[in-house]
């Protein structure tokens, strides 16, 4: 099928609760996808945050295929080694001692919420202006921004959101009855906003003064996103509980809450589960992302290709007035402009990039982590392209 052919029964049979790009992609490699048209792109959504060791890597191709060939499904109610190999290997590469599986970003964030609440026996959540939890009616309740919320009430209670950024406000709103402070290192979905130095740190003292859990919402910013393979790691604040999904099976569905051993030991038989959390093949492609990650460098590329990306759209920003900032960490950039930046999408998809546009004016870039400089210098060159004409 074509394009046209596939938009159309996209609309004759798909709940229409995307606004799609009038793009239909077929196959990748690296940091490069084709449509179905054979038409090439550099991509710098990578799944929005996802496909962190590159799109289709031979090492989670093979490990998909060999364990598709074997068992793809259990249930929990038995044990199987690809799990217990990946929990092994997620408390080696963070700071934490327990793990939970579940199969995606929401669902860690409601794992983590209920963990919380189960070790502290307090039920309110403290949450942060701008952010995004997920699209559940309780994340949706915990994500800060109202659009994501309007026509889903009644929401559940006991949630408050605060400045993010704002130690004093967050001291102002802790009562007796809070038991977590749930925060995004970076928040991704809210514009590329990285947190005031020293926020996060002393976020950890003001909750652990009042016995009030941390958790890191590091959903799009884990597996080597910011640097280094946690953002806890990059801006060194360990918090009680890490919440992933996205990059954590190089794009094979999962997600995983993490959390300290006296704090996941809260969690008894029968108090959470997920029919197909951990499952073997989910878990065999995570083992094979994570060692990619650490095996071939790409902590190091995210710096090292990050900086160099970064440098790159600072130069355009003191050549064209009409971008107001650049921010970011690692491979996970913003460029912010003083106008909606939709239109910007469709124009580098155009040039052959892909990219999109969140919090309405800020273009986001998180491509692949093998992303190459000669790819970055082509990414430059079209958005360059497009700045001439959207300022002229």
């Amino acid at each position: 099928m074509n394009t046209e052919e596939i938009i159309a029964l996209d609309k004759d049979y798909v709940m229409q609760t995307y606004g799609r790009q009038p793009l239909a992609l077929k196959e990748g490699k690296g940091a490069v996808v084709w449509d179905v048209e054979g038409n090439p792109y550099i991509d710098c959504v990578a799944g929005i945050a996802v496909n962190n060791v590159g799109h289709a890597h031979p090492r989670v191709v093979e490990a998909i295929c060999q364990q598709a060939q074997k068992l793809i499904h259990t249930s929990n109610l038995y044990y199987t080694e690809k799990q217990v190999r990946l929990a092994k290997l997620l408390v080696e590469v963070s700071p934490h001692q327990k793990a939970f599986f579940c199969n995606s970003g929401a669902e860690a964030n409601e794992g983590a919420i209920k963990l919380a609440r189960k070790y502290t026996g307090k039920g309110d959540i403290i949450a942060m202006e701008n952010s995004f939890h997920g699209r559940t009616i309780t994340t949706i309740t915990a994500t800060g921004q109202h659009k994501y919320k309007k026509g889903f009430g009644p929401l559940p209670p006991g949630f408050t959101h605060v400045p993010y950024g704002n130690l004093e406000a967050v001291a102002e709103a802790i009562t007796e009855k809070t038991a977590a402070v749930l925060v995004e290192p970076v928040q991704g979905e809210g514009g590329i906003i990285i947190p005031p130095e020293g926020y996060l740190d002393d976020l950890k003292k003001l909750c652990h003064e009042n016995d009030v859990l941390l958790i890191f919402d590091e959903v799009q910013t884990g597996f080597g996103r910011t640097g280094e393979m946690f953002a806890s790691q990059t801006f060194k604040v360990t918090p009680d509980i890490t919440t992933l999904a996205k990059a954590i099976a190089g794009g094979f569905p999962m997600g995983a809450i993490l959390a300290s051993e006296e704090v996941g030991n809260a969690f008894q038989p029968g108090d959470h589960a997920a029919t197909f959390g951990g499952g073997p093949l989910a878990c065999a492609a995570g083992i094979a992302s994570v060692e990619t990650i650490r095996q071939e460098g790409l902590l190091q590329k995210s710096r090292e290709n990050g900086l160099y990306f970064k440098n790159e759209l600072k130069e355009i920003f003191q050549a064209y007035g009409l971008v107001e900032d650049v921010r970011g960490v690692g491979l996970m950039l913003g460029m912010e402009m003083d106008m909606p930046c939709a239109h910007m999408v469709d124009d580098m998809r155009e040039q052959g990039v892909l990219v999109n546009c969140t919090a309405d004016n800020v273009l986001r870039f998180v491509p692949p982590l093998v992303i190459t400089q000669e790819q970055i210098n082509n990414v430059i060159d079209h958005l360059d392209e497009v700045l001439v004409r959207v300022s002229g």
